[in-house]
């Protein structure tokens, strides 16, 4: 056994469960002690900066410059106390996580000390510069500087010594350079179309709110071995591996026992997630070895997003105290269950409605109705969008594997809601609505709520599920920003209302009652969109032919569905609610292709490298112990050492031809590689990465796992799957 591996697998046997004391018992005793939230604010703002605050939190109102000294100041005092030393404004880049860059405290005075000084122009906007971060072309080396701007909706906490301020990122001209600028356009886009719709239902609602509750799954791996896997510490993933016996066809880790070690581990990260006023409730051992869950109470959609990507840094911070690594890779092992981040969707309004719940009466049942037709409509006509949003490299090997939604996105309502929409598309006439049809109508959307508790099933292999009082959408990747997809989300949203908005609108005009109107509405949209739900199996490939006939996409990866970027009714729709302008689209999209390329070339060198220098070396090593046997053998058994080394000769071949297809294959994936990096533009050099480069690489990989099944056990360098998997 290699001394790496060796000293790895020992290592483990060390391992105990490393416990913090908790603060207290009472999780709310400590809740949100590390934030600056509305609790704090009153304690430590006068009157008119608390409600200039609270003033610009609802309604997005600017504020004044004394508003935000006094706010810099009480945050400054606040956090020193929570022992901060240094400030930052925390963004969101276009790489998908997070970056910051720390400030002290201290300015010198005339006197040779120092004062702690923290003022409103320093809070509500720095210049970090920032110009090494990907921008898609939107700023060139000689107009690099970029701006952080305070985002008040989201609250400053302390992380560290270090008091963040979440903010937006944008260029000197403007531009968005981040993913949180055009999530804050998108969710003011859907409230004003929604509460533009809602009005039809009740005058009171003058606000509406997105709100997003994700679930984050993840691997857990033991640190030793994880140093000894080049390709996880580099790739984030095992880019090759032989299946153990056991992987989990038992499902005996589902919902089991939590084990010892990983419980410490998550005891302390949910201590320090709660501090952070992370509301994280729920967690449980996933499908796959090794793999877990976590999810939160549904919080408005930003600040659930900005609370994710401080989930996904705590995971990682926290791991490492444990002597863990996290592996928040869509696919980190083949063969087994990937890990998503399920974006539960809803929408919910200033009066405390969820709009897709439904109420106890046929007018609330109308108004979620309304907005349940509207999601679906929105879904069927953006698809292709949606589909974009969630691509990946990590997600290309997750959709349609084992647990993932396939890349084909449908919508999964249930089939008895969906046999409801049916009979309300039957029953609208194209004339006026008789008293007869109109009591009809109201004992048929009576029975939503009815529907809906017999309706409990959950099709797991749908993209985009209904499930009783919101939309899941399950193929978001377990790295991705929740921004992206929640833009995307809200702004289709938006659209489509307000295209609903302006069809009833013109039906009222032409005579129709306002509740005519909306059924007729509804009656075309649910029509319209029947090609996007979908009850069945999604794995099948009737599906892939059924879902060829009613004309929906099937983008089988990341080139292919970020081409969707650049068609001109994609810009017009996002430049139409001013979420993003054609430029920042097309930058963003250049920033993707860059990005699947970049991580696509990484794999490729790690792996190569891998076979080159890891693989062949214990190969060749084992094809000599082979030989030195059979030689042996030879000199003292003679002619009749023929019919006794057989095995050894198989064994001898069948290592030297695996060895042979992987060198060869390792080979051709440099000498493509080489000729596809030349290729200038980068949407074409992706799809030749896709195209060309990932096949080779699972030609070494393929090679590699063969070779491991082979070699001996004792000689073989690196951590197998049966050890990553099934260790604590």
């Amino acid at each position: 056994m290699s001394l790496n591996r060796q000293q790895a697998l020992h290592d483990l046997l060390d391992r105990v469960p490393k416990h913090r004391e908790r603060p207290s018992n009472k999780i709310s005793e400590y809740f949100g002690e590390n934030v600056f939230n509305l609790h704090v604010m009153r304690s430590y703002l006068p009157d008119e900066a608390y409600e200039g605050i609270v003033e610009a939190m609802e309604k997005g109102t600017p504020i004044s410059r004394k508003v935000a000294d006094q706010t810099a100041s009480a945050m400054k005092e606040w956090a020193i106390s929570r022992g901060a030393t240094h400030y930052t404004h925390w963004f969101q880049p276009l790489t998908g996580s997070t970056a910051e860059k720390h400030d002290s405290f201290i300015a010198p005075t005339a006197d040779g000390r120092a004062i702690e000084k923290f003022d409103g122009s320093l809070l509500v906007q720095q210049e970090p510069d920032a110009s090494s971060f990907p921008s898609g072309g939107i700023r060139n080396t000689f107009e690099a500087r970029g701006y952080t701007l305070w985002d008040p909706t989201s609250p400053a906490f302390v992380w560290g010594e270090t008091l963040c301020i979440p903010t937006i990122f944008i260029s000197y001209t403007g531009h968005a350079l981040d993913n949180k600028m055009p999530l804050l356009k998108a969710l003011s886009a859907v409230d004003a179309a929604a509460t533009s719709v809602c009005q039809y239902f009740d005058r009171n609602i003058t606000k509406v709110n997105a709100t997003l509750g994700w679930e984050q799954e993840y691997f857990l791996v033991d640190k030793a071995l994880y140093a000894a896997r080049p390709d996880l510490s580099m790739t984030g993933r095992a880019l090759f591996g032989a299946a153990p016996a056991k992987g989990q066809q038992l499902d005996d880790h589902y919902f089991g026992a939590i084990p010892e070690r990983v419980s410490a581990f998550m005891k302390d990260f949910e201590m320090e997630a709660h501090k952070l006023g992370i509301p994280v409730t729920t967690r449980h051992n996933e499908v796959a070895p090794n793999q877990f869950e976590l999810a939160p109470v549904f919080e408005e959609a930003n600040l659930a997003n900005d609370h994710n990507l401080m989930l996904m840094e705590l995971l990682e911070k926290v791991a490492r105290r444990h002597d863990f690594r996290i592996l928040l890779h869509e696919k980190p092992f083949a063969g087994v269950n990937g890990s998503g981040k399920h974006n539960n969707w809803s929408l919910g309004t200033n009066t405390g409605v969820n709009l897709l719940k439904p109420g106890n009466n046929p007018k609330t049942n109308l108004r979620f109705l309304t907005f349940f037709v509207n999601t679906l409509a929105a879904l069927h006509r953006h698809a292709d969008v949606v589909r974009a949003c969630i691509a990946s490299v990590g997600n290309d090997h997750r959709l349609g594997a084992n647990e993932a939604p396939p890349a084909i996105m449908s919508a999964f309502i249930g089939s008895q809601l969906s046999t409801l929409l049916d009979d309300l598309e039957a029953s609208i006439k194209a004339g006026k609505l008789t008293p007869a049809d109109k009591t009809a109508l109201k004992l048929e959307i009576g029975r939503i709520p009815e529907v809906l508790r017999d309706n409990t099933d959950r099709n797991r292999t749908s993209p985009f599920a209904f499930t009783g009082n919101k939309f899941e959408l399950r193929a978001v990747g377990s790295t991705a920003n929740c921004a992206v997809p929640m833009t995307v989300l809200n702004t289709i949203m938006a659209e489509q209302l307000n295209r609903f908005k302006a069809a009833v609108d013109a039906r009222i005009d032409k005579g129709d009652k306002k509740d005519d109107a909306i059924l007729k509405e509804l009656q075309a949209l649910i029509k319209e969109s029947k090609a996007i739900r979908f009850e069945g199996n999604g794995y099948g490939d009737e599906w892939v032919k059924e879902a060829k006939k009613r004309g929906l996409s099937n983008f089988k990866d990341t080139p292919s569905a970020l081409a969707v970027w650049d068609r001109k009714e994609v810009a017009e729709l996002f430049a139409s609610l001013n979420v993003l302008t054609p430029e920042e689209l097309h930058a963003r999209a250049e920033v993707e292709f860059e990005k699947y390329v970049m991580k696509r070339q990484i794999e490729a060198r790690v792996i190569g490298d891998i076979a080159t220098s890891i693989v062949t070396p214990a190969a060749v090593a084992y094809q000599n112990m082979l030989i030195e046997n059979i030689s042996g053998m030879n000199e003292i058994f003679g002619k009749d050492a023929a019919a006794l080394t057989t095995s050894q000769k198989e064994l001898l071949t069948q290592v030297s031809e695996a060895l042979m297809r992987m060198n060869k294959a390792s080979a051709s994936l440099r000498e493509e590689r080489g000729k596809i990096n030349k290729v200038e533009d980068m949407a074409k050099r992706a799809v030749k990465y896709a195209d060309v480069v990932v096949p080779l690489m699972e030609e070494v990989a393929e090679q590699c796992a063969r070779l491991e099944q082979l070699v001996d056990n004792e000689i073989w360098p690196l951590p197998k799957f049966s050890e990553m998997l099934f260790t604590r």
